[in-house]
C-alpha cells in the first residue's frame, strides 16, 4: 500500500503505517491557524480494510470522508458509519487500484478546464488571464457578455480561501443556467458578468489550506497594498470594467467544518446598514425562487456583530465583499457561505451544489428585476 499527496490539491502528512492502521494529519504549511483540509491517494490497497486516524485536530466532516475512484473526476461521501471519532475505516473496492480520499470533494483547475471546454464555446463567453502567480500559474477569468449594452455588471469570485472547493460547483451551475436556460433570458439581455474562479490559484493546485495564510490571507488582501498578484489585479481590473455599472459583487465561500452557521447556506451580513438591507432583500428573493435540493432560508442571514461575523474577524484586513461594497454605484457586495457537506439536512455534493448555483442565478435576476421596478413574475 502506498499513500501520497503528489497530485493537484494533495495534502497529507503520514506519520506511520502499521499493517492496516495509518496515522496521519493534515499539513498546515501555509497557515498560522489550525484548519481541516486534507486529500490523499492510496494505491495497492484493493480489497483491504484500512483504518486512518488523524492524530491532531478534528479532520472529518459531517458526512465522513469523500472518495474518488476515477482520479478525482467524481466524488461520493462515504458516510458516518465508517467514522469513529477522528478515525475512519475504509474498505477499498476490488476494482480500484488507485483511490483518492478527501475531507470534501476537490475542485481543481482540471475540473474548470473540462467545464470550459464545453461552455467556453458559447459566443457570450470570453476567457482570459488575470495574472500569473509567483509559481507561474495562470489565474483565469471569464467575462460573460451581455446580449445588448449592459445595464448591470456583476463580479463573482471564488477560492479566496483555496480549500473552499464546493463553491466552484455552485459557480458552474450558475454559469450553465445563465448561458442556456430560457429563464435567464432577461438577465442575459441586461447584465454582464466577470468571474474569477480561483483567486488563490497556487493554493488550490498545491493543496494548501488558504484560511489564515501567512503573512496575509487572500480574503483579507483588499486593504492597503495587496501582496498577492491576483488580488492586486482584481483591484485594478474590476473598477475599470465596472465603468459605473458595477452593481453586484459576490464572493463564494465555504464555512467551518460543522455546527451552527456551518450547515446552512447564508449571506454574511455587512457592517454597513445600506448593504445589509440589500443582502436581506437578496436573501428573501433567493428563498422565494429556490427549488433545488439544497434548502435556503432568509432567516439564516448572519448579521454583522453576531457569531464569528465581528470586527475582530476582519482585523487582518479587508475582504472582497467589503471592498466592492464601498465602490460608487454598487448596490450589493456580499459573501455567501456554501457548506461542505450538509445544508439544512440536505447532502451537499457536486450535483446539489450546481443546482444551488441555478437558484443563485435565478435570485440575481429576481433581485435586479425588482430593483429596476419590473415585476419578477
Amino acid at each position: 500500500m502506498q499513500i501520497d499527496s503528489k497530485f493537484p490539491g494533495g495534502n497529507i502528512v503520514v506519520e506511520s503505517v502499521t499493517a492496516d492502521d495509518v496515522r496521519l494529519h493534515q499539513e498546515l504549511r501555509d497557515t498560522g491557524i489550525d484548519w481541516f483540509y486534507w486529500c490523499f491517494r492510496v494505491r495497492g490497497a484493493a480489497r483491504r480494510s484500512v483504518r486512518f486516524t488523524f492524530t491532531k485536530s478534528r479532520a472529518i466532516g459531517v458526512r465522513g470522508p469523500a472518495m474518488s475512484i476515477d482520479g478525482g473526476l467524481t466524488w461520493t461521501w462515504l458516510g458516518l458509519d465508517i467514522v469513529d471519532g477522528n478515525s475512519f475505516c475504509c474498505t477499498f473496492p476490488a476494482n480500484a487500484p488507485e483511490v483518492m480520499l478527501g475531507f470534501a470533494m476537490p475542485y481543481q483547475e482540471s475540473h474548470w478546464r473540462r467545464f470550459m471546454a464545453v461552455e467556453g464555446k458559447h459566443p457570450a463567453v470570453v476567457q482570459d488571464t488575470l495574472c500569473i502567480t509567483p509559481k507561474g500559474r495562470a489565474v483565469e477569468y471569464v467575462i460573460i457578455r451581455c446580449e445588448t449594452s449592459p445595464v448591470h455588471r456583476i463580479a463573482i469570485t471564488c477560492r479566496h480561501h483555496c480549500c473552499e472547493m464546493m463553491a466552484n460547483y455552485a459557480l458552474e451551475g450558475m454559469i450553465r443556467w445563465l448561458l442556456h436556460d430560457s429563464e435567464a433570458r432577461w438577465l442575459r439581455k441586461k447584465a454582464e458578468f466577470l468571474i474569477v474562479p480561483f483567486v488563490d490559484k497556487d493554493g488550490v493546485e498545491d493543496g494548501d489550506q488558504g484560511k489564515g495564510r501567512q503573512p496575509r490571507d487572500h480574503g483579507r488582501d483588499y486593504e492597503g497594498e495587496s501582496i498577492y498578484a491576483s488580488t492586486k489585479a482584481i483591484r485594478q481590473m474590476i473598477p475599470r470594467w465596472g465603468d459605473g455599472r458595477l452593481h453586484i459583487g459576490l464572493d463564494l465561500h465555504c464555512p467551518h467544518i460543522s455546527g451552527p452557521n456551518n450547515e446552512v447556506i447564508y449571506l454574511v451580513g455587512s457592517a454597513h446598514d445600506r448593504i445589509a438591507r440589500e443582502q436581506k432583500r437578496l436573501s428573501e428573493v433567493l428563498e422565494s425562487v429556490a427549488d433545488g435540493p439544497l434548502p435556503f432560508s432568509a432567516s439564516d442571514f448572519l448579521p454583522f456583530g453576531e457569531a464569528w461575523n465581528t470586527g475582530k474577524n476582519y482585523s487582518g484586513g479587508k475582504g472582497f465583499s467589503r471592498w466592492i461594497a464601498e465602490m460608487d454605484d454598487v448596490m450589493l457586495g456580499t459573501g455567501i457561505e456554501i457548506p461542505y457537506a450538509n445544508a439544512g439536512g440536505a447532502e451537499v455534493n457536486a450535483v446539489s451544489a450546481r443546482r444551488f448555483g441555478t437558484d443563485l442565478g435565478r435570485s440575481l435576476a429576481g433581485y435586479l428585476r425588482s430593483s429596476d421596478g419590473i415585476d419578477t413574475d
